[in-house]
């Protein structure tokens, strides 16, 4: 039987650099990248688009059986592909991130995505990076390697602000930190896999530190799991 590909687990909550980081793993290491947050996304505007309640557990599932995403890396970007079309900036708005935290709580959803997730981390060949919420507790228990990445709450609003700021979305500081700490304890006290680290996860604190930095303490450790397989 073949060795299955080995599932790294990068969690943490919003404004952490669990994006940025991914990517550059993934990349430097030629490993699969798995947005388990945009899957929620998709699903959100989906839902957005046929103007179905996010609280009707009905339509969602219906919903959840016509959704069809995929990842496809182009130049320095993860592009996000719902059906066919690159949602990659319109899953990204403030007003679909707080729909999705919304989406996501919601246990229907959260059970009908969990095969896909696994699907798409255990179909690469070689590796998968996922990054999300609850990859390293709920999605692969088992992972190979987890981290929980983390920031202090000013710093990551700062962040997610530049990020919007760069994209053209006008939205004030005080507005982004607002959503972000909404979208905090909306995560943290859903009664379905909770935004939380895993208790064999890495915590890496990026407050203090370049992202670049914390890229290369994840990389060192994943290399030594690796050779330790």
């Amino acid at each position: 039987m073949s060795q299955r590909p080995f599932i790294v687990a990068i969690d943490g909550p919003a404004g952490a650099g669990k994006s940025t980081v991914s990517k550059v793993l993934a990349r430097r290491l030629g490993f699969a990248l798995v947005d388990t947050g945009a899957i929620y996304r998709c699903v959100a505007l989906k839902a957005r688009r046929e103007s179905i309640a996010f609280d009707d557990d009905a339509k969602l599932g219906e919903l959840l059986a016509r959704v069809h995403v995929s990842f496809q890396v182009v130049g320095e970007d993860n592009h996000v592909f719902l059906d066919g079309e690159d949602v990659s900036g319109e899953i990204r708005t403030p007003e679909n991130s707080m729909a999705a935290s919304q989406v996501s709580s919601r246990p229907v959803v959260r059970a009908g995505l969990l095969s896909l997730q696994r699907r798409l981390a255990l179909e690469t060949p070689k590796g998968a990076i996922l990054e999300g919420r609850d990859i390293g507790t709920v999605v692969f228990p088992d992972a190979d390697a987890k981290f929980f990445l983390e920031a202090n709450p000013d710093i990551r609003a700062r962040r997610r602000y530049e990020e919007l700021f760069q994209k053209g979305v006008e939205r004030s500081l005080e507005d982004v930190l607002a959503d972000q700490i909404k979208r905090d304890q909306d995560d943290a006290s859903r009664a379905v896999a909770p935004l939380k680290p895993a208790e064999d996860a890495v915590r890496i604190d990026s407050s203090s530190i370049p992202l670049s930095e914390v890229v290369h303490r994840l990389e060192q450790d994943i290399l030594a799991r690796m050779s330790k397989r």
